[in-house]
């Protein structure tokens, strides 16, 4: 059986290539420009907390297979899942950002431009790399294909199985065999949360998304966290410079404008203003093609 360290080190080990693009509005690619930065959401906030919800989901469906099969210890089980339904939303803080592989996706230009007003900005994989080694972030490839996910939850539920049984060999009391199990959740929520932040419901497939994740944190009141309105709620998060070196210019590869009903003049004005702040894409500037629908 892999250690769950191993598993998460496994996920983390693919490398992008080529450009990785980011979704935003034109407000959006202002504060990048303007700041460097990107903002790296609490992952507990991102789509309403919809990608730690998969990941719990997941686990508790393995969970009740095992229990109905008769498998595992159906207490620790049982707690474990308990557990994570908790943490999702009163656990430790990890912050994540996402690319696509794809900048020009029907689905994306209708989560960012519902008002003609969508950029996707492309970034050399390697610079977005290189920024998140010297931030101590890392990268890693999402994960949607369903057998693959559920090979790894269950991969999860045998390391938390066997760090259990290591901690009661001695045949503790009942009372103290509740307290190690919250001690062996506590010891993989670390890496759980890494998992997590990786793992995608099939049906985003497409996106082909790579997300940059920081460490976990523990502490919140330690962190630079800054707060933003969206979703109807306060989002915390985190800045990421997109400069590989302290002084550094930004550097934007290519950007495509999402679907608008002024593709000529807000091309213009677009490069306008990437000139004025002394950007130049290596790649140029493109209209996405897809019509514009407007409501």
């Amino acid at each position: 059986m892999q250690e769950i360290g191993t598993l998460t080190e496994t996920l983390f080990a693919d490398t992008p290539k080529g450009l990785l693009y980011h979704y935003t509005t034109l407000s959006g690619l202002l504060g990048i420009v303007r700041s460097r930065t990107l903002w790296a959401s609490d992952i507990r906030y991102m789509n309403d907390s919809a990608e730690l919800r998969h990941t719990a989901d997941l686990i508790r469906l393995e969970v009740q297979d095992r229990i109905a099969g008769g498998q595992g210890k159906a207490d620790l089980l049982g707690q474990f899942t308990d557990w994570i339904s908790h943490r999702i939303t009163n656990g430790h803080m990890l912050f994540g950002a996402s690319f696509r592989a794809h900048g020009n996706l029907l689905s994306q230009w209708r989560g960012y431009s519902p008002h003609g007003k969508g950029v996707s900005i492309g970034f050399s994989a390697e610079s977005i790399m290189e920024c998140a080694r010297r931030q101590h972030l890392q990268i890693g490839r999402c994960l949607y294909e369903p057998a693959r996910q559920r090979r790894l939850v269950s991969q999860v539920i045998d390391a938390v199985e066997v760090l259990a049984e290591q901690q009661i060999a001695g045949g503790p009391s009942r009372q103290r065999v509740s307290a190690i199990y919250q001690k062996v959740f506590e010891a993989i929520e670390i890496d759980l949360l890494r998992i997590a932040a990786i793992l995608k419901h099939p049906s985003f497939r497409e996106e082909k998304e790579w997300r940059i994740v920081s460490p976990v944190f523990t502490d919140a009141a330690r962190l630079p966290i800054l707060f933003r309105e969206a979703n109807a709620m306060i989002v915390p998060y985190v800045e990421f410079d997109l400069r590989s070196h302290a002084g550094q210019s930004l550097q934007l590869e290519h950007l495509y404008l999402g679907p608008t009903q002024n593709s000529n003049i807000s091309l213009n004005s677009l490069k306008m203003f990437l000139a004025h702040n002394g950007i130049l894409p290596s790649r140029g500037i493109d209209y996405c093609r897809i019509p514009y629908r407007h409501g």
